[in-house]
């Protein structure tokens, strides 16, 4: 029998016991290769907070673990019963390997980037009125034109001398005019 992935469900906010529990078992050897790996897939996030960048982790999947394993009585049982915090299996009594499409996927999410990928929560829109609160345009009112997530970014037009004129300024520099 070989070693497919599966989903494990945990409680909610247990995510991590869970995952650092497997990760004992699987360093410990005492399952040998029937348990192989665990993964719980993350992500940092960029988001604005009070004018500042705050990183944060976010689950790709809250309340899930993934599992490399050889699914037999034993290994379904310890990690559904010996495991504080785990619900179950997605397929319940009877668990379904995720597909080895969907697997690659997940662990291209994961591994290709690193473990983990970063993302910017976008706190504008093209459209929004906003204020300049720093640098060269401090103080000036401006449409934001342009978005650049990955840059952490905004192009606002801004008026001078009569003219729009477009600026490039990041996400902490401005603030949103309500």
């Amino acid at each position: 029998m070989s070693a497919k992935w599966y989903v494990v469900q945990t409680y909610t906010g247990k995510e991590s016991k869970v995952f650092d529990r497997l990760n004992e078992i699987i360093e410990s050897g005492e399952w040998g290769e029937q348990i192989k790996t665990a993964l719980m897939p993350t992500q940092d996030v960029v988001q604005i907070k009070n004018g500042k960048k705050v990183k944060s982790t976010r689950k790709f999947f809250p309340a899930y673990v993934l599992v490399e394993m050889e699914l037999t009585r034993e290994t379904m049982h310890m990690v559904k019963k010996e495991i504080p915090g785990v619900a179950g299996f997605i397929g319940g009594d009877k668990p379904q390997a995720i597909r080895e499409d969907e697997a690659r996927r997940i662990l291209g999410q994961t591994i290709d980037r690193g473990a983990r990928q970063q993302v910017s929560e976008v706190p504008f829109e093209v459209g929004d009125v906003v204020k300049i609160k720093d640098g060269p345009f401090k103080d000036f009112d401006g449409t934001v034109d342009k978005v650049y997530p990955e840059k952490g970014k905004v192009n606002v037009m801004v008026s001078v001398f009569g003219r729009s004129t477009p600026v490039e300024v990041d996400f902490v520099q401005v603030a949103p005019i309500t």
